[in-house]
């Protein structure tokens, strides 16, 4: 579990494919990592196969690649980066798990001097499961929806957000992974299973609607 706030950037070292999926070396700034623990990259959760002081590895399946964007990273490539929460730590951001939903694309920005407003194309699967002012995940940082569209949605992003993570190289088309709010996941998930279970064919039957 995670909180979507970055604790570091790290760098592509490596990034070698294979007919199992994917591996990827980045640098980071931790000398303490253990091998099975997870980190997100760029908001995707992964699992520390192999490290040393400086920097750590992973293996990305192919289920993953086809549902992220981290099939597009390339050594010098920069990612977000953020260890699993311990017991005790502060939740400053929202529960991310890790498990990307889906990529989205950067479809416009705009300047506003103290905050740039991002257009996400998300497509209206994805826009279906937000809500404004609710929290979504961008490549693995916690954002607020500060405008919600048919298949689109807007955050506001500050200076200093801008400054610590990836966000400072995005442009129009950049690609960026996806992570809607878990707990709408799940009320959304049950909403649409009342609905299913509530009209049947039972119930028309009786209702006299059908024989």
């Amino acid at each position: 579990m995670f909180t979507g706030l970055v604790t570091a950037i790290g760098t592509v070292e490596e990034a070698t494919d294979s007919p199992e999926g994917r591996r990827l070396v980045i640098s980071a700034p931790w000398a303490d990592l253990a091998l099975g623990e997870s980190v997100a990259v760029n908001g995707a959760c992964l699992t520390v196969d192999a490290h040393e002081a400086g920097r750590f590895g992973v293996r990305v399946v192919a289920t993953t690649l086809a549902r992220t964007a981290l099939g597009h990273l390339a050594p010098g490539g920069r990612v977000n980066l953020e260890r699993a929460l311990a017991l005790g730590d502060r939740l400053g951001g929202h529960w991310v798990q890790g498990h990307v939903d889906g990529v989205g694309e950067v479809s416009g920005i705009e300047d506003r001097g103290g905050e740039w407003r991002v257009r996400i194309a998300c497509g209206r699967e994805f826009a279906d499961q937000c809500i404004p002012k609710g929290s979504v995940c961008l490549d693995g940082i916690s954002l607020t929806i500060a405008e919600l569209h048919e298949d689109s949605f807007v955050v506001a992003i500050i200076p200093h957000t801008r400054q610590v993570t990836s966000i400072r190289a995005w442009g129009k088309g950049t690609r960026v992974n996806l992570e809607a709010d878990m707990i709408g996941k799940y009320v959304r998930r049950q909403l649409q299973q009342q609905t299913r279970s509530s009209v049947d064919d039972d119930l028309l039957r009786r209702a006299g609607f059908i024989s």
